[in-house]
Order: structure tokens, then C-alpha cells, then sequence
């Protein structure tokens, strides 16, 4: 199994590689992307699901809320990089448990992961519009991504308030014993 684990890795890096190759913008856009949307979904999971309706403030969303929105985005923002237009989910108006919300969580990212997959460099230079303003493909997965971060240093906060580590503040795995 130890062995399975240290191949795998070295096997998909060839494939990681052509396509950085192939793709070198977009495969640095899905980097970040990637991180973020790890960071979100354990985040998600952390969290009791009694404290999902816990806010520091009356003014605030929920952190139910906040993981919704952040699920909404995923559809709003890239169904643009997608379709040229945006789409509603409305997880946040619609889904009240934890289980729902992550499913939502689940859903948009899937969404925004077919985005990529289905974009080359050239193909993300292309304009769509967004609010009346030209948008290359592209810029709009990256806004998402930066929306998708700013949320999360919500959450974040929100963990650490609740006296839970943040998932990217998590200390590394220990290393297998030999």
C-alpha cells in the first residue's frame, strides 16, 4: 500500500505536466482553484452542524450561510466561464441542514470543475459578458477563485472562533513510519 501511494503521484505527474504544457495559464488558474476548494469543503465538514447557524453578529451570515453563498457563487460566477451567462442555484435561499448545504457546496464546485475541464488556453481567452462588461473566460474563473478565498477567510474566522483550526492551518500529516 505505502508503495501504491508514492506511485500514484509519480504516475499523474506526466499527465500534469502535458497539460501544463499544453495549457500553462489555465493549469496555473486550476492550482489555485484546487486549494481553495479543498480548503472550503473540509472547512464545510468541520463544522457541527448545530453551529451552522452560529454568526459572530447579527449583521453577519450564518456559517450555513456563508458556506451556501459561497456554493451559489460556484454557479453564478462559472456558469458565466462556462455558458457566457450566469446561473442561480439558490442553495443559499433553499438548503437549512448541513448535509444540504454541503451537497450544494458539492454541486457548484463539480459545476466549476467541468468548467476547466472543458477549457484550453486559447478557449479561455474568449469573452463572455458579465454585467454588461467583456470578460474573457478565464478571468471569470478567476474571480471565482478570488471570491471563493475571500469567503473562506471568512470561514476561517468563523472556525477559530468556535476554537476549530482552520484547514489550512492544519499541521502537516506525520510521516509513515518506515
Amino acid at each position: 500500500m505505502r508503495y501504491l501511494l508514492v506511485a500514484l503521484p509519480l504516475m499523474a505527474a506526466p499527465l500534469f505536466c502535458q497539460d501544463a504544457a499544453a495549457n500553462p495559464q489555465l493549469t496555473s488558474a486550476k492550482a489555485f482553484y484546487h486549494m481553495v476548494r479543498s480548503n472550503v469543503l473540509k472547512a464545510a465538514e468541520k463544522m457541527a452542524e448545530e453551529k451552522y447557524s452560529w454568526r459572530p453578529t447579527d449583521d453577519v451570515r450564518t456559517f450555513g450561510q456563508m458556506v451556501a453563498h459561497i456554493a451559489d457563487g460556484q454557479i453564478f460566477l462559472c456558469g458565466t466561464a462556462r455558458e457566457g451567462k450566469s446561473r442561480n442555484n439558490d442553495v443559499e435561499k433553499s438548503a437549512t441542514t448541513k448535509a444540504e448545504i454541503i451537497k450544494g457546496l458539492q454541486d457548484g464546485f463539480a459545476y466549476c470543475d467541468a468548467a476547466y475541464a472543458e477549457l484550453t488556453d486559447a478557449k479561455s481567452a474568449e469573452m463572455v459578458n458579465f454585467f454588461g462588461q467583456p470578460r474573457t473566460r478565464l478571468s471569470m474563473l478567476s474571480f471565482n477563485t478570488a471570491h471563493t478565498m475571500e469567503h473562506y477567510g471568512n470561514l476561517a474566522t468563523y472556525l477559530r472562533m468556535n476554537k476549530i483550526i482552520p484547514p489550512s492551518s492544519e499541521p502537516p500529516p506525520a510521516a509513515p513510519p518506515k
